[in-house]
């Protein structure tokens, strides 16, 4: 499901509100993508407006940091840290497990949307290298073994709210027929 951009343009012109005054371009944009999970071409055209600069410079600037994203990431978005401890304690192959078993590269999101994959460098937890953080969730001592397993509860779980949501509706549409049989209440 692609993002609307109404609701986008939306969003970022509330975030801008509350800069009011402000003229910090690297956290307005890093509040835009806290907010949107990325940052959309309108989001940057808003920014430029509002500190009544080039739509260039914003975007020389947002393209020059590693951490702005512009595309939408996933529904679970998946961070293989590449700092030094997880290089050294092979982040690489961990990177590599995630690419082959999702079939996108880092940077990339399944066609699906379920899943993104971003190499990010140090997330701060040396001491739990290899480490790969999937929706702000911190998974130590990865393995490239551990992928299929993680995959797998993520799978599991969707499969769950699929249920709930189908006995959900036909609990409500039983609920409706019940209702409408004829008899007054």
């Amino acid at each position: 499901m692609e993002p609307d951009t109404k609701d986008e343009l939306k969003i970022v012109k509330e975030t801008l509100k509350n800069w009011e005054g402000d003229k910090n371009m690297i956290a307005m944009l890093l509040s835009i993508q806290d907010h949107l999970g990325y940052i959309p071409e309108e989001g940057m055209i808003e920014v430029a407006r509002y500190l009544n600069i080039s739509e260039t410079t914003i975007y020389g600037v947002a393209t020059f940091y590693n951490q702005f994203r512009f595309t939408p990431p996933g529904k679970n978005h998946i961070q293989v840290c590449m700092g030094t401890a997880c290089h050294v304690k092979r982040g690489n192959i961990v990177l590599e497990s995630w690419e082959r078993r999702l079939e996108i590269k880092e940077g990339e999101v399944t066609e699906d949307r379920e899943f993104s994959l971003e190499r990010v460098n140090c997330v701060g937890c040396c001491v739990l290298a290899p480490v790969t953080v999937i929706n702000k969730e911190v998974r130590g001592q990865m393995d490239p073994s551990k992928v299929d397993g993680i995959l797998l509860k993520y799978q599991l779980g969707k499969e769950v709210e699929t249920k709930r949501k189908k006995e959900s509706e036909s609990t409500t549409e039983e609920g409706c027929k019940e209702s409408n049989d004829g008899k007054t209440n």
